[in-house]
Order: structure tokens, then C-alpha cells, then sequence
């Protein structure tokens, strides 16, 4: 996200359809959980995500059922894109973080994957028609 410097207070910006990959039909924040609780730990078969850690910091694993990466969201310039069938874990929140989201898609339950098992074949089945 960039970030604009200003004697009277920094700015960062975003535009829809041009800074995210998608645009938004819902958000939500996250607040108040405690350090040793853990968010997320699923997939979504449909909805693109934006994760941006508002305030206080947050760390972010990203699973594709083959990679997997760890990032930490302690600035507010910086967020993750989690597109459909990638599974997201949230944890390490501190004490003040507020993590914002910003979905595709109206909740919706049946397109969450919320067995890890479950998205593993997903994903594979998913990969091996694209690769074709």
C-alpha cells in the first residue's frame, strides 16, 4: 500500500478495482483476541481476501496445499491478498491489534473449507484441472 508522508499526518490508500485484485462486498475486523488465540485456519472455494493489520501487528501463514509462508502485518501499509483455495491462519495478535479484511463475497458458510484435510484434496483436484 503506499504511503504518503505529510507534516500534518501520513496517509496510505487503496482504490477498488484498482489497488485489490477484486472488489469488496463485505469487510470485517477482528479485535480484542487474545495473543495466544488463533483465527481463520480455513479456506474459501470462491472469496478473495485482503488482510491489513490497521493497528498493533498480527502474523499471517498462507498454505496453497503445497507452500507455505509466514508474514507478519505490523504496519498499515502493508496487507495480504488470500485468494480462493488458499488456507489462512491468523495468530501472534498483539495486545491492541485490529485486523481489517475485506472480502469478495457475501458470507456465505457452504464456501468455507474448514477441514485441512478437506482443502488438501480440494486444492489438489483443484491444481490438476488448471494444469490441464
Amino acid at each position: 500500500m503506499p504511503l504518503f508522508r505529510d507534516p500534518r499526518g501520513n496517509l496510505t490508500v487503496g482504490e477498488f478495482e484498482r489497488t485489490l485484485p477484486f472488489t469488496p462486498k463485505r469487510f470485517f475486523m477482528t479485535l480484542d483476541v487474545p495473543s495466544f488465540d488463533v483465527r481463520g485456519e480455513h479456506a474459501h472455494r470462491t472469496c478473495h481476501q485482503f488482510l491489513l493489520c490497521v493497528y498493533g501487528s498480527c502474523a499471517v501463514i498462507v498454505d496453497d496445499g503445497v507452500n507455505r509462508e509466514e508474514f507478519l502485518l505490523d504496519r498499515p501499509t502493508f496487507g495480504i491478498h488470500v485468494p480462493p483455495m488458499v488456507w489462512a491462519t491468523e495468530y501472534k495478535h498483539s495486545a491492541d491489534s485490529r485486523l481489517l479484511v475485506l472480502a469478495s463475497e457475501y458470507y456465505d458458510p457452504t464456501e468455507y473449507i474448514r477441514d485441512y484435510r478437506t482443502f488438501l484434496r480440494e486444492a489438489a483436484t483443484a491444481f490438476q484441472g488448471a494444469s490441464t
